[in-house]
């Protein structure tokens, strides 16, 4: 960043982008990205910030992204959780700013669940 209008404009990105995370509604799907330490250390800010501006760009109102702390299995991190709205739960691990927009892709607008990166995966867990 070098002048104040660089951050002006990034202000300006970002506030269009609070909305996804303040709008909470049962009919919302919640992505929810692991961001203790252990998570920060292995990647997670841009995991977040990949599922982010993946849901801006493609203008899913119905997407709430979220950060919270630890989620208790560091070994995975970065951890990311996907709540659906009829309560089941996704959980992602070792995920990547390239991983995080597939699942936007297939989980999130085409209902699919990406196995492969899933902590049920047989590959994730060597």
């Amino acid at each position: 960043m070098k002048s104040l209008e660089e951050l002006k404009a990034i202000r300006d990105r970002v506030k269009g982008n609070v909305h996804l995370r303040k709008e909470d509604s049962a009919d919302n799907i919640r992505v929810v990205v692991g961001m203790a330490t252990c998570g920060i250390a292995a990647g997670a800010r841009p995991v977040l910030a990949a599922f982010t501006e993946e849901v801006a760009n493609r203008g899913l109102q119905n997407v709430m992204v979220t950060q919270t702390g630890c989620i208790g299995i560091c070994q995975y991190e970065p951890v990311v959780e996907v709540f659906e709205p009829d309560g089941s739960k996704t959980t992602y691990v070792k995920m990547t700013p390239d991983k995080a927009a597939r699942v936007v892709t297939e989980h999130l607008v085409n209902g699919k669940v990406v196995e492969e990166y899933t902590i049920g995966s047989v590959s994730n867990l060597k």
